[in-house]
């Protein structure tokens, strides 16, 4: 007879060769035996495939399967479709965890049956780590503590712009039945913001969560600036995409302080996109001043950008940025860029 194991671990896997090995032996260093790592590779054009097929051929811990590429939404969902944990987690097969992550987390499904389990995680770049905090004390929270003391503060912190909760999947062990449902809803086209659209609706379900102080997750970093980065036009619809969802599965009738939170990610998201898109455009093609205006104009967004306090945006830049886009005035938005200052 089969035993279902007490953890799934999912590991997403497309063309990461040369840190793959690390990330693999470091599952195979957790001290815990009741769990198992479905390795999915999502059609990898390099040998990550292969190296997955190794793994799997030499330990009975690792399972993999392989799939036509399909982008990283569905790659979580054939790998949660032979997964047969109680419950279940990702890694980001560029990404490593210390080795006694799983045990500790798991000893704490064992002793308090919470229905998510967080910790977290260090930001690792090639020459320095930071250690990425949530913003709640460590201990269990029933359901009572949560919608008193978290969820109002979940995914806005209260400085802009800080999470309450990380959005990532990767630092969190979610109750088998609980994720099920949200993982679900995440459209497999979506390319940006999928971690957020399972985790806020499964924090929102779930009856209890417990918080870790320890950091287990190392998540590879890429030191190069957001704000500096080429980011193709074709990403504006992304977010109005990836907004849109969100909207629609966070249950703001039932919790309506979520509306709040909303509308500061979605200026914070908005922010992050607009200024190098727009710094790229600014010399490019007579289409800049009716881009810029639809952007104002997308529902979500120009509700958001009313709502915001200009005060509470952090960085004198990205206020006037904000500005700009609340009052639609895309000849001093191209300015500001042509300054180039960013915050």
């Amino acid at each position: 007879m089969c035993i279902d194991p007490l953890l799934s671990v999912i590991v997403p896997v497309y063309n990461v060769e040369p840190y793959l090995a690390k990330c693999l032996d470091s599952l195979l260093s957790q001290d815990i035996s009741d769990y198992e790592v479905i390795l999915v590779d999502d059609g990898s054009t390099d040998n990550s495939g292969s190296i997955c097929d190794k793994y799997a051929a030499e330990n009975s811990l690792f399972q993999c399967i392989h799939k036509p590429n399909g982008g990283l939404p569905s790659a979580r969902k054939a790998g949660y479709q032979v997964s047969r944990g109680q419950y279940v987690t990702f890694v980001d097969s560029d990404d490593w965890i210390a080795p006694g992550m799983y045990q500790t987390m798991c000893n704490i499904i064992i002793n308090t049956h919470a229905d998510i389990i967080i910790c977290n995680y260090t930001s690792a770049t090639s020459n320095k780590e930071i250690v990425c905090r949530t913003s709640f004390t460590p201990g269990l929270y029933d359901k009572s503590r949560l919608e008193q003391e978290v969820y109002p503060y979940m995914i806005y912190s209260g400085t802009f712009f800080k999470y309450g909760i990380s959005p990532n999947v990767w630092n969190k062990l979610f109750r088998r039945d609980l994720l099920q449902k949200h993982l679900f809803h995440v459209p497999n086209d979506i390319v940006i913001g999928e971690d957020a659209l399972a985790t806020y609706s499964c924090m929102l379900e779930a009856d209890s969560i417990y918080f870790i102080d320890e950091s287990f997750y190392y998540y590879r970093s890429n030191s190069d600036s957001v704000s500096r980065r080429a980011i193709p036009v074709k990403r504006l619809e992304e977010n109005h995409k990836m907004f849109y969802t969100l909207q629609n599965v966070i249950d703001t009738s039932k919790y309506p302080y979520m509306q709040k939170q909303l509308h500061y990610f979605f200026v914070y998201q908005s922010l992050l996109t607009l200024v190098p898109i727009f710094r790229t455009l600014r010399q490019e093609s007579g289409d800049y001043k009716q881009l810029f205006l639809a952007e104002c104009n997308y529902p979500l967004i120009r509700e958001a950008f009313k709502s915001v306090p200009l005060k509470d945006i952090t960085g004198f830049h990205n206020k006037l940025y904000a500005f700009c886009v609340r009052y639609r005035l895309p000849w001093l938005f191209k300015s500001l860029l042509s300054d180039q200052h960013t915050d």
